[in-house]
């Protein structure tokens, strides 16, 4: 699961994380008081107008504005909730607008990156740092691999301050600038472990030039980026109540209600299929065979099967769709329920594209058994004897 970043800044906050004033809008009318509000807090005329959205890039798209009166934060509101924001990761169609983020600006005399994840080749927890930040972290990586720092986390103690104090002194801090930076270190990767976060990042974190009360500078959080494992949020109602359903595609919603895992895509062929692995690998056949995937649907194991019938609902409800490819391979989840469901959607929402079924496993006989006996509602149905000709007989299906 995701937040916004204004929900990120207050999880820093709450954790101790020195985190500029902001808030967050909905509407132009809101842009100017919320700005002359934080400025006369901050005691500063600068701001920041960001578009709070669940995807990168908003710097290069227009959508992170510096501003310096209420009438400049009005105007960059305007632009904001009136238009799409398209970047690299949205695609050409864009993300709608719907919040924003003011925040009072700071002068800036280097940024860095900071950031903790789980490292698979390790099986920890893994705290990456870079005196490069303020950019994507991938390009840093292919463009100067050593200037990043990774520390892994013990999996029972955490974070020691002796580590965070060697990153510190990595990233070149000096002075006191050293225990302020080890200090959101360790915050960071407390909060990381009681939020059950599947990534905790700040980007950037802020160095400000020396002044009253910090002849050193001040460390800052001004980003902040936060996922969380789906699987934890049963004990953190706190962080489940920050979900905005508008940032999700609402048939994936609707898949998660019946525990299907579902992502849709942009080709023409619809996939329903057990197991993850399997799904991936009819992703990738139908891609060789020259066709384009327009979903990823693993029904899983346990998928009853009223479930299966509304994963091909969610299916048939794409009009990019102009076929249908089932493949099972029964073990836990059976074929005949799987038929059963395919039996069902024929009667209720009705198959008009061509429907090629692949079945194999647990109760195979009486899954083929049920799919003879509804051939007179599943008239575009095209029965298949393995992955490769079920591929096949979809792909030509549908060019």
């Amino acid at each position: 699961m995701k937040i916004h970043e204004y929900q990120g800044r207050e999880l820093l906050d709450a954790a101790g994380v020195p985190v500029p004033a902001g808030a967050m809008i909905e509407s132009v009318e809101a842009a100017e008081e919320a700005y002359k509000r934080i400025t006369r807090e901050a005691g500063t005329s600068l701001a920041v107008v960001k578009a709070q959205v669940h995807a990168g890039g908003r710097g290069k798209a227009g959508f992170v504005k510096l501003v310096r009166s209420a009438a400049e934060a009005a105007e960059a509101a305007r632009f904001m909730l009136s238009n799409r924001m398209v970047s690299a990761q949205t695609g050409a169609e864009g993300l709608e607008v719907r919040k924003l983020l003011i925040a009072a600006g700071v002068d800036i005399e280097k940024e860095f990156y900071l950031a903790i994840t789980t490292d698979r080749a390790t099986r920890r927890n893994v705290l990456i740092a870079s005196a490069e930040g303020g950019v994507e972290i991938e390009q840093v990586a292919h463009a100067n691999p050593d200037a990043i720092v990774k520390t892994p986390i013990h999996p029972l103690i955490g974070l020691q301050p002796y580590q965070a104090r060697e990153v510190a002194f990595k990233l070149g801090f000096t002075g006191k600038q050293v225990g302020q930076a080890a200090n959101i270190m360790l915050a960071l990767s407390k909060l990381y472990a009681e939020k059950d976060c599947s990534l905790a990042e700040i980007n950037p974190l802020v160095l400000t030039p020396a002044r009253e009360g910090f002849v050193d500078g001040q460390v800052l959080a001004i980003d902040a980026k936060f996922n969380f494992d789906d699987n934890a949020l049963f004990r953190h109602r706190d962080i489940a109540a920050m979900f905005d359903p508008a940032e999700e595609n609402p048939q994936e919603l609707r898949a998660a209600k019946f525990d299907l895992n579902y992502i849709a895509m942009e080709g023409n062929i619809g996939c329903l299929v057990n197991g993850a692995g399997l799904a991936m690998s009819t992703m990738d056949i139908i891609k060789h065979e020259g066709g384009e995937p327009a979903n990823f649907l693993d029904v899983g194991g346990s998928a009853t099967e009223e479930a299966v019938t509304e994963g091909f609902r969610i299916i048939l409800a794409d009009e990019n769709v102009k076929g249908v490819l089932v493949n099972i391979f029964g073990g836990i989840m059976r074929c005949d329920i799987i038929a059963q469901a395919i039996a069902n959607a024929a009667k209720e929402v009705g198959f008009s594209v061509p429907l090629v079924v692949r079945l194999e496993g647990t109760n195979v006989q009486a899954g083929r058994k049920i799919l003879e006996d509804a051939q007179g509602e599943l008239t575009t149905m095209q029965p298949a004897s393995d992955l490769g000709d079920a591929a096949k007989k979809v792909c030509a299906a549908v060019a």
